[in-house]
């Protein structure tokens, strides 16, 4: 259904389409029972729930989905998924929107996927998160000059405290085989 209702006014390609359709697939035996909402360390920052969430892409509101952030802030620790009564691969379906909200390219979507972007590709390159190193690449694909200043405040008050590191080459590369390896799995190389 929000396949059709989104080709009334915007180009869809096949592969928009298949991955909705796997989505929908994954999440339409949802009972709405909570238990994945309840699982989420990171339920409590999310603006829609993840059972919502689910409910929303049964009712194909799919644009009010990729607006939100919730599916960002998915940290793929599987526990939706491993007590999920009915055996719904709910990680799964999180990375699902995640591709979908790349295909789809609206506004909240390419400033959430920035950062998310960011912050995998500086955990492949370092082995593990750099801040320096992670903010300039969500700086540079936000293409915003301005963007920088808004966080100075904060970068100030991190460094101050001892929370902001200089990068480091001592685990570069490291994990860049597991990356390939995981793209591979997911056809994306």
């Amino acid at each position: 259904m929000s396949g059709a209702v989104r080709e009334t006014w915007s180009p869809v390609s096949d592969e928009y389409r298949s991955v909705l359709k796997g989505l929908q697939e994954t999440v339409g035996a949802c009972m709405q029972c909570g238990t994945c909402t309840a699982s989420c360390p990171n339920g409590h920052a999310m603006d829609v729930t993840p059972r919502a969430m689910w409910r929303m892409i049964q009712f194909g509101m799919l644009d009010r989905i990729l607006e939100s952030r919730t599916f960002w802030m998915c940290s793929s620790c599987y526990m939706c998924t491993l007590r999920c009564p009915r055996g719904l691969k709910l990680t799964s379906a999180m990375a699902a929107l995640k591709r979908l909200a790349r295909l789809d390219g609206n506004r909240a979507a390419r400033r959430n996927g920035a950062f998310y972007e960011a912050f995998m590709e500086d955990v492949e390159t370092h082995g593990r998160v750099q801040e320096t190193s992670m903010m300039q690449r969500y700086f540079l694909k936000r293409k915003d000059p301005a963007l920088p200043f808004t966080f100075l405040p904060l970068g100030v008050k991190m460094l101050c405290k001892g929370k902001v590191h200089l990068p480091s080459s001592v685990h570069n590369g490291v994990l860049e085989p597991l990356f390939a390896k995981a793209r591979e799995m997911e056809g994306m190389s």
